[in-house]
């Protein structure tokens, strides 16, 4: 069986590389990249390095030809994931890949979160494709956090817009491990799994665990999302962004990432979730 693995140089691609490197022969996996000269190491293993990016849909066929099943790794940019993933099932569907497993957002036909309607249209496009798939719908990684160890190490608060919201957040690697364990069993087609952290914890328990890491008090210091558009911009960030970040913040107070999906990610990587603790300890 071949796997194929899109934006694989990224930081869940890599992960999940390695979680896959542990069950199948390198020779069995496809990187798809963008900057061949970022997946030399891929390479050196065995791996094969193909390259495409999700504006070019005839890479993307070349890519994908003799791949059986395909993580649809989602697009970086706000406001063109639905072309760009566009093109990524077209092409997959053009080269007779068997099963496209897709990284979505956390109920992404239901939820109110800022980021989901783009989620909502491309597994919309997969199902219309007709090709067998699975949507993955991670909730938040616990990395988003790092830059709030910054932040806190400056200033000895975490700042958020994000009211008694819990977030029930997992590492990246969790995640990773999660998308292997369902490109390599065969029972996974068609289904839609809601992945997430054991635990939803609230911001001052995330400023109690940045405090643990970085050896130091820290409080959480709750504002409304004006006044955290207002304080961004200051800090240097474009209107458009923090207007993002405070969305994100006021989704997160009305619950939207709250849901720990029954510990159905725990039960596919085989291992409770990593802790928000330990996931933020790599940042101290």
């Amino acid at each position: 069986m071949t796997i194929g693995v899109t934006g694989a140089t990224g930081q869940l691609g890599r992960l999940t590389i390695e979680a896959l490197l542990r069950q199948h022969q390198p020779d069995e996996l496809v990187a798809v990249v963008r900057d061949p000269a970022k997946a030399t190491d891929l390479a050196e293993r065995g791996i094969s390095v193909r390259v495409a990016d999700y504006g070019s849909p005839a890479a993307l066929r070349a890519a994908f030809e003799g791949v059986e099943k395909l993580l649809l790794i989602s697009g970086s940019e706000p406001g063109q994931r639905v072309p760009q993933h566009r093109n990524v099932i077209e092409a997959a569907k053009a080269a007779g890949v068997g099963h496209v497993v897709y990284t979505s957002a956390p109920h992404a036909d239901s939820t109110d979160l800022a980021l989901a309607p783009e989620h909502k249209a491309t597994e919309e496009l997969i199902k219309e494709s007709g090709l067998p798939y699975t949507f993955l719908r991670n909730n938040w990684y616990t990395e988003n956090y790092a830059p709030q160890l910054d932040q806190a190490r400056q200033t000895g608060t975490i700042t958020a817009a994000a009211g008694e919201g819990r977030v029930a957040s997992a590492s990246r690697v969790d995640y990773a491990e999660a998308a292997a364990a369902v490109l390599t069993a065969g029972d996974h087609e068609g289904r839609v799994y809601e992945l997430a952290g054991d635990i939803a914890w609230d911001f001052p328990e995330l400023a109690v665990a940045v405090g643990t890491v970085l050896g130091r008090e820290v409080g959480y210091r709750p504002v409304e999302p004006d006044v955290l558009i207002k304080e961004l911009t200051v800090a240097g960030l474009d209107e458009g962004t923090a207007g993002f970040v405070a969305a994100l913040d006021t989704n997160i107070a009305g619950g939207v990432l709250a849901d720990t999906g029954d510990g159905v990610l725990a039960s596919l990587i085989g291992r409770p979730t990593t802790p928000l603790l330990e996931g933020l300890r790599p940042f101290a």
